[in-house]
């Protein structure tokens, strides 16, 4: 149905800027020098420090408002769904990162603490990632790998794996990448850094993502078909892991085997149910955690490691760690991955954030994020974790089951503890294909991503470009380079698309104020005499030149030649005056022809004024009376931009054609103050708010000069 059309109408005078700058009574700039800022910042007020306080530990603002009636027990039925979720999901990320399972329930309890102080969010659940688990199992299998650590068998005359080395030498490597990703992330806290996220679009972040789950889907092979590859590094290495896994197939452990194909279908028929019924039920089916109590009695019953060689959990110990200070000698060959992880790891917790506190209506403070999530790695390394983030899945538990604030993370930490102090020995029998099978089918909701593609090929192509591009780099190149690459990728789009605007003719919708694109509307016409020109994107060093090109094709008007014409006409003149000059010097001298040759004289300069106007006028006819460039869409304009605006202006006005500016933005204004493109000559006169005051003021000069003619 179509909308009601409503009229309105406004009398005004035409203004360009000086009259705006008088209209509306321009205040004066009070700039502050630096030093007296920084006096202001260093000032300590008691609003001022309470404001400070209550930043840094939020925890001591909300918690004493927490509403326990409305809250409590949702927060307390969603802190033991999620900790109960977390034991699967721990032990199992924790082969990702190659690392003992039990160090995956350590990552679940202590920057879970930690981010309940810190952190803004009150609806997401941090802990382990499938995503930053399998790219600290990169770094740790690069710098811990299995031929490090084998010794000879004497009894079997065999090469062995010290597992036992290896492992406590990969628990190191994970803990000082963490510790310094969060160093990392703490450092961009402080200096309020939060706005780096901005960097990873959302098809970005998808597409990697994607491409990182079939790292973590190949890593998991080897424990699904019970089988030993090789570590391969660098770009490729994911191809040569496959190729390496397709060769080793023929030896398959067909317990192993057996033991994920169950797990896997039982998982998916599960979790189908679990969907069917997710309305009858008032939390969901922890199936996970069904999975592994079952395998883990079938594997301790039937005794599955002896019998038939399939590769358990192992020990588990009881009890909590003591703090130990990270391997310092270790940080200048992880440093790459560590910055890679604190991105990661942001990126994906803030958007996450920022999505559940829109649709709750809070605020989440993006340098406060990277704080907390700075100071639960950091300090979460000294017990021996590894990197942390925001899992959508243990999320969306925490929200389903009436999680409302941070409480019910703390609840789900809790939880952790108790099977740690408790429970954890229990599940020493616990294949690892089981905890490989829980991750497979984790998976399947980021590759759902894959339907992004048709979508983004519709809406917008460019952002479909750089989600196949970032999974296929992520793939390539390993998810730390991957990352590197994809933003540089995405970075790159953004020049090309200010690089190559699109560049319109505006003509008026008739009896309106309103201008569009001439190619793009039927009822749209060009104001005769007038060439108003627009660019897409913002005006800069990298398009300026395309800028006076486009505008030169656009307007029909060769301003080289132009010019060019008009310095041989000069010229011309020039040298006839400098002739005619000798001439009369000379018959000046004779006294008896004075009159004869002043005479002859006047009818040479008649005739030459005559050709002059002639060409004048032939030259004037071609040319529009005035150009209006109307800079709407820029936003910011660099001195090669005003250099730029200031050649046009001065080149098309000798030419004849007068240069009008139409922009309403003060930055702008702003900076072509600043780059001296006004001086006695050409002032803010040429500058108006919008392109129709430009439009009237040029028919308005053209009728007076109309009037001027024919009086």
């Amino acid at each position: 149905m179509e909308s009601p059309r409503l009229r309105y109408s406004v009398r005004r005078q035409v203004l360009n800027e000086l009259s705006v700058d008088t209209v509306a009574e321009k205040s004066e700039e009070v700039k502050t020098s630096v030093s007296a800022k920084i006096k202001e910042s260093l000032k300590c007020s008691r609003p001022k420090a309470k404001n400070c306080f209550f930043s840094t530990l939020p925890l001591f603002y909300w918690l004493p408002r927490y509403p326990f009636r409305e809250n409590a027990l949702g927060d307390l039925v969603s802190g033991i769904s999620v900790g109960i979720v977390q034991l699967p999901q721990g032990m199992a990320y924790a082969l990702l990162a190659a690392v003992p399972p039990v160090f995956g329930l350590y990552s679940s309890f202590y920057p879970v603490l930690i981010y309940f102080i810190f952190g803004t969010s009150r609806h997401i659940s941090v802990g382990t990632y499938a995503v930053m688990s399998v790219m600290i199992g990169s770094v740790s299998e690069r710098l811990a790998p299995d031929s490090d650590f084998m010794i000879w068998n004497a009894t079997t005359n065999e090469s062995t794996v010290d597992t036992v080395t290896r492992d406590m030498q990969r628990v190191k490597v994970a803990a000082a990448v963490t510790f310094m990703s969060g160093i990392f992330q703490l450092l961009l806290g402080l200096v309020q850094f939060g706005f780096v996220v901005t960097y990873l679009s959302e098809p970005l972040v998808r597409g990697y993502t994607t491409g990182a789950a079939i790292h973590v889907i190949v890593s998991q092979l080897k424990y699904t078909f019970g089988i030993s590859p090789d570590r391969y590094s660098g770009p490729l290495s994911l191809i040569y892991t496959v190729l390496d896994v397709c060769y080793l197939l023929p030896t398959t452990n067909v317990g192993t085997l057996v033991v994920s194909i169950v797990t896997i279908v039982g998982l998916i028929i599960a979790k189908e149910l679990n969907t069917c019924f997710m309305r009858k039920f008032p939390i969901p089916i922890p199936v996970e955690l069904f999975a592994v109590i079952i395998a883990t009695l079938v594997s301790w019953r039937f005794d599955l490691k002896t019998k038939y060689e399939i590769e358990v959990v192992g020990q588990i110990p009881s009890g909590l760690q003591p703090p130990v200070l990270p391997e310092f000698s270790l940080f200048a060959s992880i440093i790459g991955d560590a910055f890679a992880l604190s991105v990661v790891g942001y990126g994906i917790a803030i958007s996450l954030g920022r999505t559940f506190a829109l649709k709750y209506g809070y605020k989440v403070d993006s340098n406060q994020e990277l704080i907390a999530l700075g100071l639960s790695n950091s300090i979460g390394a000294l017990f021996q974790c590894f990197a942390i983030s925001c899992s959508m899945s243990r999320t969306m538990v925490q929200i389903s089951t009436g999680g409302k604030t941070q409480v019910a993370g703390a609840l789900s930490a809790v939880v952790m503890l108790i099977i740690l102090l408790k429970i954890g020995e229990l599940f020493e029998e616990l294949p690892k294909a089981v905890l490989a099978a829980i991750i497979l089918v984790n998976l399947h909701g980021m590759l759902k991503q894959f339907t992004d593609i048709p979508q983004l090929w519709r809406t917008n192509k460019v952002d479909m470009l750089v989600w196949v591009v970032t999974m296929i780099l992520t793939v390539v190149l390993n998810p730390d380079l991957g990352l590197a690459a994809s933003i540089a990728f995405s970075m790159l789009t953004v020049i090309f698309r200010t690089q190559l605007p699109k560049y319109s003719l505006l003509g008026q919708v008739p009896d309106t104020d309103i201008y569009r694109p001439v190619e793009d509307y039927n009822q749209v016409k060009e104001i005769p005499g007038l060439v108003i020109f627009r660019s897409s994107a913002t005006l800069y060093y990298a398009n300026a030149e395309m800028y006076v090109d486009a505008l030169a094709e656009r307007s029909g008007m060769d301003i080289a030649k132009l010019l060019s014409r008009k310095k041989k006409l000069e010229a011309k003149r020039l040298r006839k005056e400098k002739k005619e000059a000798k001439k009369a010097k000379k018959e000046a001298k004779k006294r008896e022809k004075q009159v004869e040759e002043t005479s002859e004289e006047s009818d040479h300069e008649e005739k030459f004024e005559i050709t002059m106007e002639e060409n004048a006028h032939e030259t004037d006819s071609d040319l529009p009376k005035a150009i209006i460039l109307d800079l709407s869409p820029v936003n910011f304009l660099d001195t090669v931009g005003v250099k730029t605006l200031r050649n046009i202006q001065k080149d098309y006005g000798e030419a004849g054609v007068q240069v009008l500016l139409s922009c309403c933005q003060n930055c702008v204004v702003e900076s072509l103050e600043k780059g001296d493109f006004f001086n006695e000559k050409v002032t803010k006169a040429i500058l108006f708010s919008t392109v129709h005051d430009a439009v009237l003021y040029c028919q308005k000069t053209e009728d007076e000069d109309m009037e001027a003619t024919h009086f």
